[in-house]
C-alpha cells in the first residue's frame, strides 16, 4: 500500500451519504481504500458494496443480518469478514489501519462509534449531526483528547467551515455571526392550517435534495436544521445568539459567516452532497466531486427569507434546547427520533411532531452527563416520555 492511500471507514454505507461517498472514492482509487463498510439491515446493497469495493470488514446491525451477509459473501467467495453489532462498530472505527472515519450512520446509533473514532485520533468525516446533538461537550471533549481531526459533512457546516478562518482561534474575535441556510423543504409555502393533512410520502418529496426518508422529514418540519444549530454551537464555538438561519430556496449557497467588518463569504456549489463529502475526504486539498459546477448564466435569481415560526414551529426549540441544562439536546434529539418514527408509521400527524418534542422536553431536565452511559441514560428517558407523548395523542 503506498503512503499516500488512505485507508477508510464508511459507518452507514447503504444510506445516501454513504453511497455519495462511496462514489467520490471509486474515482480516486489512487487515493483511497475502503477498510470497512457498515450498515444496519441493507442485506443486498451491503453485498454489492463488498463485490465492489473489497472491504477487509463488513458490520451488520443485528447477528440475523450478519448471518445473511456471511452466507451470501461465502458463496461469492469474498475475501471480507462479517461482523455484528456495537462493539464491531466501534472496532472498524478505531482500528489502527483506519485514516478516516465517515460518520453517517442516522441517529443516535451513530454516537458510540463516532466517539471510537474520535478517541483513536481518526480524521472523522462527521455526517451524523447527532453525534455533536446527543454528545455535545463529552464528544468534543473526546475529539481534543484524541487528537481528533473533525471536520463537518453537512453541506451547510462544510460551508461555514470553508467559509471560516483558518486559525479556529480567531473565530470568536474575527467572526460576528454565523448564517445557516435552508430550503424550507416541500412546505415551504403551504398553508400552516393543512399541515394535518400531510402525508409521510408528500414529507419525503424534498425539493432540492435525495435524502434518507427520516432526515427528510426532518428538512420537512425544519427540525434539521434547529439540529444543525446545536451542532454548529459545538463545532465552532460561537454562541447560540450568534448563529442564524435564513431560509434559501434554491439551496445554492450552502451557509454563509458574517465578519466583525461587516464582510460575508459564502460558499455556493450544486445540492449535490458529493462536494462536501469530496472536501471532508481530500482536506486540505481539493479533489473532482463527480458534482456539476454552477453556471452563473442559467442560475436565476437568489432569494432568501424569515423563516415563520408558524409552520416551522420546531426550529426555535434549537435555542431554548440550548439554554436549558447540559443534555436537554439530547432530549430534542431522542424525543424527535421518535415522533418521526411515529409519523412515518402513519401512527402520528406531521404537525404533531412539534407537540411531542416540545413535551418531552417540558418533561425532562436532566442531569449532567458525565459518559456516554449516562447519555445513553439520557437518550432512554425521553425516548420513552416522548412514547407517552405519541400514545396520548394518538388514543
Amino acid at each position: 500500500m503506498s503512503a499516500s492511500l488512505q485507508s477508510i471507514t464508511v459507518l452507514g454505507s447503504t444510506g445516501s451519504i454513504g453511497t455519495n461517498t462511496l462514489d467520490v472514492i471509486a474515482r480516486h482509487p489512487d487515493r483511497y481504500r475502503v477498510f470497512a463498510l457498515t450498515a444496519a439491515t441493507q442485506v443486498e446493497t451491503m453485498l454489492a458494496q463488498c463485490q465492489a469495493f473489497a472491504p477487509s470488514y463488513a458490520v451488520m446491525a443485528s447477528e440475523p443480518h450478519a448471518r445473511q451477509l456471511a452466507e451470501r459473501v461465502r458463496a461469492l467467495g469474498l475475501p471480507v469478514q462479517v461482523l455484528a453489532g456495537e462493539q464491531a462498530l466501534c472496532d472498524v472505527s478505531a482500528d489502527p489501519a483506519v485514516d478516516a472515519v465517515m460518520a453517517a450512520i442516522v441517529g443516535a446509533a451513530g454516537l458510540a462509534p463516532s466517539l471510537a473514532a474520535a478517541r483513536a485520533g481518526k480524521k472523522l468525516l462527521l455526517a451524523n449531526k447527532e453525534a455533536l446533538v446527543v454528545g455535545g461537550d463529552l464528544f468534543m471533549q473526546a475529539v481534543q483528547a484524541g487528537g481528533a481531526t473533525l471536520l463537518p459533512i453537512d453541506s451547510e457546516h462544510s460551508a461555514v467551515f470553508q467559509s471560516l478562518p483558518e486559525d479556529p482561534a480567531t473565530w470568536d474575535r474575527r467572526v460576528r455571526k454565523i448564517v445557516l441556510t435552508a430550503s424550507g423543504g416541500p412546505f415551504r409555502t403551504r398553508d400552516p392550517a393543512t399541515l394535518a393533512e400531510v402525508t409521510p410520502q408528500q414529507a419525503c418529496a424534498h425539493p432540492n435534495w435525495v435524502m434518507g426518508r427520516k432526515i427528510s422529514v426532518d428538512s420537512a418540519t425544519m427540525m434539521n436544521k434547529a439540529l444543525e444549530v446545536i451542532e454548529a454551537r459545538y463545532l465552532f464555538g460561537l454562541p447560540p445568539e450568534r448563529i442564524e438561519v435564513v431560509i434559501h430556496p434554491q439551496s445554492v449557497i450552502h451557509s454563509m459567516v458574517e465578519y466583525t467588518d461587516g464582510s460575508m463569504v459564502a460558499q455556493l456549489g450544486t445540492p449535490d452532497m458529493r462536494v462536501p463529502i469530496a472536501y471532508g475526504l481530500a482536506w486540505p486539498e481539493r479533489i473532482a466531486s463527480g458534482a456539476a459546477g454552477l453556471d452563473f448564466t442559467r442560475l436565476g435569481a437568489l432569494t432568501f427569507e424569515q423563516p415563520d415560526d408558524l409552520r416551522f414551529p420546531g426550529l426555535r426549540l434549537a435555542w431554548d434546547a440550548l439554554a436549558g441544562p447540559t443534555g436537554t439536546t439530547a432530549v430534542l434529539n431522542a424525543a424527535n427520533e421518535v415522533a418521526v418514527a411515529a409519523f412515518l408509521a402513519e401512527r402520528l400527524r406531521f404537525d404533531q411532531i412539534h407537540a411531542v418534542n416540545h413535551a418531552t422536553l417540558a418533561a425532562l431536565s436532566p442531569s449532567k452527563p458525565q459518559s456516554l452511559d449516562d447519555l445513553l441514560d439520557i437518550d432512554a428517558q425521553a425516548r420513552a416520555l416522548a412514547d407517552a407523548a405519541v400514545a396520548r395523542l394518538t388514543r
